[in-house]
């Protein structure tokens, strides 16, 4: 299994330390898979980008699900069974054809709940199943850790490990962050070849203790789990390293430059145009079953944005 591991951070100063070679990209038809963090996506725009400006533009399609698993698990407290990407994933590899599929999951994984072996099992075994399908298909997988949990902005939204009960919204459990960094350190052990993983959970956690050292009141989330801007960017980092991208070091000015750059913003449009598409089209249930007849109308107003994109080089 190829690895990449973590960068060093100061600040948000970013320097790498070590990574191996990845998947090809460059010119491959790519897909993204995860929870809501994914189906928001702002990192998967950025990643884009980079392989746009390294000249490796690909075909990428992003379905993100909010609320998603990989291990099938369900707090107690939840309205409904969240949804579990196995439950999908044949269908979204026989619609979108990718070669190189991304799939970042561990979020929702731990259902907000203190450490357990059970639910670490379900976990990898649910990461297992995931490989499997991917492999089946034809396609090369890379798995990313998940990203952090912050319980600083939640004040009277989390519990310690002695409370009755756990789960999202007012009873997260407070060393929850812990959970997610024993399923990163999980998911990087995996022995599978073929297999890449690319560690998001640990640069993303140096980087949020290194900025709060300078500033206790420092969030990345502000409900502790959905980055913002400068969070998905943090993520994006992480993943361009991996594939080998050259991206800047200092992650403040960059994210100022990206937010005025106008071919960032064609990319993040394409982007999400083609999410809102795919998302239906592939179907889902998240409570009510959700399938879209159609994405030529998006396909082709994703042509003619590719078609500026692709003008920028000239």
């Amino acid at each position: 299994m190829r690895r990449f591991l973590s960068a060093s951070l100061l600040g948000l100063i970013l320097a790498v330390r070590v990574f191996a070679d990845a998947p090809a990209v460059a010119g491959q038809r790519v897909l993204f898979l995860g929870d809501s963090i994914t189906q928001d996506g702002r990192y998967v725009s950025y990643v884009e980008y980079y392989l746009h400006a390294a000249g490796k533009s690909c075909d990428l399609v992003s379905i993100g699900l909010s609320s998603e698993t990989v291990s099938g698990l369900t707090e107690a407290s939840s309205p409904y069974p969240r949804p579990c990407i196995l439950e999908r994933v044949d269908r979204a590899l026989k619609a979108v054809k990718p070669t190189v599929v991304f799939a970042c999951y561990g979020m929702n994984d731990g259902i907000y709940h203190p450490s357990s072996p059970e639910r670490l099992a379900a976990f990898t075994d649910g990461l297992r199943q995931l490989i499997a399908h991917v492999r089946n298909s034809g396609a090369a997988l890379v798995l990313l850790t998940p990203p952090v949990f912050d319980p600083v902005p939640l004040a009277g939204k989390t519990v310690p490990i002695t409370a009755p009960r756990f789960g999202y919204g007012s009873t997260f459990y407070a060393g929850y962050d812990g959970v997610l960094a024993e399923f990163a350190r999980a998911e990087v052990a995996l022995d599978v070849p073929g297999v890449t993983v690319i560690d998001l959970h640990t640069p993303m956690a140096e980087a949020l203790a290194a900025r709060r050292a300078k500033d206790p009141g420092f969030v990345f989330a502000k409900d502790g789990v959905h980055p913002g801007d400068l969070g998905h960017l943090v993520m994006a980092h992480a993943v361009a390293t991996g594939l080998g991208l050259p991206t800047p070091a200092d992650l403040d000015a960059e994210l100022a430059r990206l937010s005025a750059d106008p071919v960032f913003a064609l990319v993040r449009e394409r982007r999400e145009l083609r999410s809102e598409a795919w998302l239906p089209f592939v179907g889902y249930t998240l409570g009510t079953a959700f399938k879209a007849g159609s994405v030529k109308a998006a396909e082709k107003v994703a042509a003619r944005l590719q078609a500026e994109i692709d003008a920028t080089r000239k």
